[in-house]
């Protein structure tokens, strides 16, 4: 079928819109991005055209921009402290991405040949960008029977990995929010110990080096502008590095910075009005991946791609109990922070998110357990996805 752009942009929209409805019906239970992502497969595979992701006007030119804004953006929710706080959560990431190599490079290779196993094992411990170097690697060796697996799996696992994220943050989120309710209600006899207790899990009002712009002039254009300029200062960073230092993990940390100092508002892209614009946006296009699997692929690789699925959460697991263990987080939260390798930004915001809201009653828990929860989960996913993952897949393309 042939659609205008227009279509294309209501076909995604609309993707999106049942997944949050399916969320919101379920509690958290079905995240929004497995609704989605199921969608989009369906549709490949029947009426949706392959690049209605494209036409709708979320190309690829749209990621490098839509990237460094949004974790230039997640820098402006986090202070120092905590950023620096959440090295327990790449601690236990890291090991749960550990697990999975151990697993599937011992029993999956007693099951499976040495190239499909070499070749499912990055995308499983990280994300898309591991998924397509693999891919490219063995397309470049001339095998391409196993050219659609490293992308079909990045696929399936997210199947596997959002609801069993889900899971884990909901237990710990609720575990969490009746800490808070109890603290609160022992507290009640002194209003003024209330006032300290909500103070302390909301807004914090900090001293900024660099004093706030008269509110007149804190305007959408304004904020991007700034914004933009801290994510342009990352990609030169990184090319200092010759890209040994991810640029996205650099705009995280200098969007703490700059927020601490007083460059950046607080929660920039929500004043400037745009951030569920670009959440969606950049969504989509990694679903846009999803066109590239074929029924008749997905149903010849299926096998072992379960196999290894299962195999490496297994191991996240297990690795994820005694890291956990040894840094002091309950099992639900160590399985939550080593399933980040999964998928990573931005479905770990979105499935972090939608967990608090559902497990919160008030505006205030919300805040608490938003608090807690979304900084573990963005810190994890960075040191899998964004970091480990990518030195992973090196290594596997000179093994494969």
């Amino acid at each position: 079928m042939n659609f205008s752009s227009p279509e294309c942009f209501l076909i995604v929209i609309a993707f999106l819109l049942i997944g949050e409805i399916i969320s919101n019906k379920t509690k958290a239970y079905i995240p929004s991005v497995f609704v989605t992502a199921a969608l989009f497969v369906v549709g490949y595979w029947t009426f949706v055209p392959k690049d209605v992701v494209t036409r709708a006007s979320f190309g690829k030119e749209f990621v490098p921009i839509c990237m460094g804004l949004l974790l230039v953006h997640l820098g402006t929710l986090m202070d120092l402290k905590k950023l620096i706080a959440q090295w327990k959560a790449v601690v236990i990431a890291l090991g749960g991405v550990c697990g999975t190599i151990l697993l599937t490079m011992t029993i999956g290779r007693l099951l499976f040949d040495w190239h499909t196993v070499v070749a499912a094992t990055p995308p499983l411990s990280g994300g898309l960008v591991a998924a397509l170097l693999m891919s490219e690697g063995l397309k470049s060796q001339g095998i391409t029977s196993l050219v659609a697996l490293p992308i079909a799996m990045f696929v399936m696992h997210s199947f596997f990995g959002y609801p069993l994220t889900s899971f884990c943050l909901k237990r710990e989120g609720r575990r969490l929010i009746e800490d808070f309710r109890k603290n609160k209600s022992d507290s009640q006899n002194s209003d003024k110990e209330v006032s300290k207790q909500i103070a302390a899990t909301t807004t914090v009002v900090r001293k900024k080096l660099i004093p706030p712009l008269p509110e007149k002039y804190q305007t959408a254009p304004m904020i991007l502008v700034k914004l933009t300029i801290i994510s342009l200062l990352a990609g030169w960073l990184s090319n200092l590095t010759h890209g040994t230092v991810n640029q996205y993990v650099i705009c995280l940390i200098l969007g703490v910075i700059f927020c601490e100092i007083g460059f950046l508002e607080e929660s920039a892209l929500v004043k400037a009005g745009v951030f569920n614009w670009l959440i969606a946006g950049l969504l989509v296009y990694v679903f846009s991946g999803l066109s590239t699997i074929s029924p008749s692929q997905l149903i010849k690789i299926l096998i072992p791609i379960i196999v290894l699925i299962i195999l490496g959460i297994l191991g996240m697991f297990l690795t994820s109990l005694i890291t956990g263990k040894l840094v002091g987080f309950s099992k639900e939260m160590s399985f939550a922070c080593a399933l980040t390798a999964l998928f990573g930004f931005p479905a770990d915001y979105i499935i972090t998110t939608e967990v608090c809201k559902s497990v919160s009653k008030t505006e205030e828990e919300e805040a608490y357990v938003t608090d807690i929860l979304l900084p573990r989960m963005l810190v994890g996913g960075f040191a899998t996805v964004s970091v480990a993952s990518v030195i992973i897949a090196g290594v596997f393309l000179k093994i494969l």
